[in-house]
């Protein structure tokens, strides 16, 4: 008997609203938008089933549909604030789904506009993660560079320079550092009841998917688009 395929839900954020860059999801990366970027990334993905933009922005919701994303809806006002947390952005899409089309995909991926180094094939192997790990969630951080090391880390206390860390020691050498990794909002995958029932915590059943830094700008200020462009061009360079 054919196994079912599973159903799988790429959903894209972009509101208007942007403090660090303004019109952050319009900007143009390579002569692409970087909301067409994200379109683009999940359109190309093997496993991605759907895809749908959330926007409160019309004019963000118009680049989605010409990029090829569905915008059935438009998000609401109170969840486009600059507080507003990821988690409601995604249920609300589900439950719109839910009780407007009477369905409910089997995974959730969250692709952010804002880490448009992302491909296809970080996804695609993400999603491949989550479903032959049995994991609950799916997130994908980069390595931390050994000068941002957390045990390489001070504070400043009463005038006087002290270990970050409370253990007091610091490795004297960049070899001894332990690896650490950091977010990268690239990719957030997991299954639509994790994602309904608040258990996207990270810990034990949420696994790291780790991706090259070179792939895993974020862009929150001008200078994060100003790296985005060097090290796109030094990748379609490469090719």
């Amino acid at each position: 008997m054919k196994e079912k395929r599973l159903e799988i839900l790429g959903l894209i954020p972009a509101r208007g609203g942007s403090k660090g860059i303004q019109g952050k999801n319009l900007r143009l990366l390579g002569g692409k938008s970087l909301v067409a970027r994200a379109v683009e990334s999940g359109l190309e993905s093997r496993l991605v089933s759907r895809l749908i933009l959330s926007t409160d922005s019309e004019a963000i919701a118009e680049e989605g549909r010409k990029a090829g994303a569905e915008v059935p809806f438009l998000r609401p006002a109170d969840l486009a604030k600059d507080e507003t947390p990821t988690a409601p952005v995604v249920i609300h899409a589900l439950k719109w789904i839910e009780e407007n089309e009477g369905t409910r995909p089997d995974i959730l991926v969250l692709l952010q506009p804002t880490a448009p180094l992302r491909q296809a094939r970080h996804i695609d192997e993400a999603l491949d993660l989550l479903v032959s790990t049995g994991a609950r969630s799916v997130v994908s951080v980069t390595p931390v560079p050994g000068h941002f090391n957390p045990s390489w880390q001070f504070s400043i206390r009463d005038g006087a320079l002290f270990p970050f860390m409370e253990t007091g020691k610091v490795p004297p050498r960049r070899q001894d550092l332990p690896q650490t990794y950091t977010r990268n909002g690239a990719i957030y995958a997991a299954w639509t009841e994790t994602w309904l029932t608040g258990t996207m915590a990270y810990g034990s059943g949420c696994v790291p998917y780790v991706m090259d830094p070179a792939d895993s700008v974020n862009i929150d200020n001008p200078e994060d688009l100003a790296l985005a462009e060097f090290l796109l061009k030094a990748q379609e360079c490469g090719k």
